[in-house]
């Protein structure tokens, strides 16, 4: 396949919140239109979890994708290691992760019947694709491999330069990905038809400066064009981040023309009426071996943790009454179903042993979702002291005040927030009583309520889109 581009334009960020987007032109056809619908694979990246495709779960529904045919993994140590070759107490290597994932095409193969499937990863998840098809018998039953924000040469490429990690462009595992396929010099695997979705300028982890790899000032010997492949049809949209390069309404539209060879009929989330929610609390891990390094990311089920789930206000937060679900979680983590009420707030609450009391808070959900996975966090030790400790999150994206409009507890832009679309979140520690506090993001709003620290307590508003 010859190596193609195409700018896309994201028209306004209140159009991305919204889930508009600039449909991809035909020459992004990868092949003739399918008339099936093959079942897809989505592959998340270092230290996220399967949730983060719920976005992009939906708008394939949307499109009349069936819900069944959509599958989303949860790797349960999903942080790479330092080096690759050294074991790591929960971090998985490049082996153990595309054999995970080799794992899971087969039971969905196995389930569905189908002969082959469509993977789409975003960033790390990339490599694991990549592994797999290169070298674990992926060219096969892959008809289509979609890869969002993949640092496919590396965060750096600096000879000499921690090269024992995957995300070295100069060590073994990436040398080996990229090595040349043909004569022509492709480094994707054939007949498996490639797509790479990557940023004009604003991924940080493609930039010719190593400021958002801890190497301020320092060339990384990459340029903005590092996440695309020789021999993949490669897509630039422009101003999107590293995550939104798989998660924004432009990456699905994309995704969804380069599978089935026509553009979507919408890149918006379609409401349904019934609406039934689930998924899987998870915890932190901490080192045996070095406990002071702090907690480490995991899927791995929480058992015994109290879950409540209360319906609040949308302005302010407060609880509507009694809690509408509650469950002890059992050995496989999972919660639900809950029969969630549309354009209702939720507050999801989780107690565990070794946890701070968890208060996530959430706007409506517009469809039915297995995946509102949650985690119980702890009270870091520089927030001990703090009379209240509230986090905005944004797992889909970055927040961005050059590109962005968003306001945290009144604060414009949100404390820590930095234009380049690096930060993630931002926290505040509210300091009096509990209090309504809001966060709002590109026209999407959250209100939740501050809690005692002092009592064990935090709060996360976490932004859907």
């Amino acid at each position: 396949m010859t190596t193609r581009r195409l700018f896309l334009g994201l028209v306004t960020s209140a159009m991305l919140a919204a889930g508009c987007a600039t449909a991809p032109s035909p020459s992004l056809q990868a092949g003739p239109p399918s008339t099936e619908f093959p079942p897809i694979v989505f592959v998340h990246g270092n230290g996220d979890s399967a949730s983060i495709w719920q976005t992009t779960i939906w708008r394939f529904e949307s499109n009349g994708w069936p819900r069944s045919r959509l599958h989303a993994i949860d790797l349960p140590y999903p942080l790479a290691r330092d080096d690759d070759t050294k074991a790591q107490p929960g971090r998985t290597s490049t082996a153990q992760h595309m054999a995970y994932l080799k794992s899971e095409v087969e039971k969905v193969l196995t389930g569905t019947g189908a002969r082959q499937i469509v993977l789409v990863g975003n960033s790390r998840g990339g490599y694991a694709i990549r592994n797999y098809i290169q070298n674990g018998g992926g060219d096969k039953t892959v008809s289509h491999a979609v890869l969002g924000g993949t640092p496919n040469h590396g965060v750096q490429a600096v000879k000499g330069q921690n090269e024992g990690n995957e995300f070295a462009g100069t060590g073994p595992f990436l040398t080996a990905l990229n090595a040349p396929k043909n004569s022509r010099g492709d480094e994707v695997t054939s007949p498996v038809r490639w797509l790479t979705i990557r940023s004009d300028s604003n991924d940080k982890f493609a930039q010719p400066d190593g400021l958002w790899i801890g190497r301020p000032g320092q060339p990384t010997n990459l340029t903005y064009a590092a996440p695309e492949l020789k021999g993949a049809t490669n897509v630039v949209i422009a101003r999107v981040d590293h995550r939104e390069t798989s998660f924004s309404p432009a990456a699905f539209a994309a995704t969804y023309q380069f599978i089935t060879g026509h553009a979507p009929a919408t890149a918006s989330v379609l409401p349904e009426k019934r609406i039934v929610l689930g998924g899987k609390v998870s915890g932190l891990g901490v080192s045996s071996t070095d406990p002071a390094s702090g907690n480490f990311v995991n899927n791995l089920p929480l058992p015994g943790a109290q879950l409540q789930v209360f319906a609040t206000e949308t302005l302010t937060g407060v609880r509507r009454g009694g809690a509408v679900y509650s469950k002890t979680i059992g050995p496989d983590g999972l919660w639900g179903p809950l029969v969630a009420q549309p354009e209702t707030h939720y507050e999801f609450v989780i107690d565990a042993p070794g946890y701070a009391t968890t208060h996530i808070y959430r706007s409506s959900f517009p469809r039915s979702s297995s995946i509102v996975n949650l985690r119980a966090e702890r009270i870091a030790e520089a927030d001990r002291n703090a009379p209240a400790i509230v986090t905005m999150t944004r797992p889909r994206g970055y927040l961005d005040p050059a590109r962005d409009k968003m306001t945290f507890d009144g604060q414009t832009p949100p404390p820590g927030a930095l234009p380049g679309a690096g930060v993630a979140s931002s926290k505040i520690k509210p300091e009096g009583p509990p209090r309504s506090v809001t966060a709002e993001f590109n026209g999407e709003r959250a209100t939740g309520r501050s809690w005692p620290a002092s009592q064990n307590h935090l709060s996360v508003l976490e932004l859907t889109y």
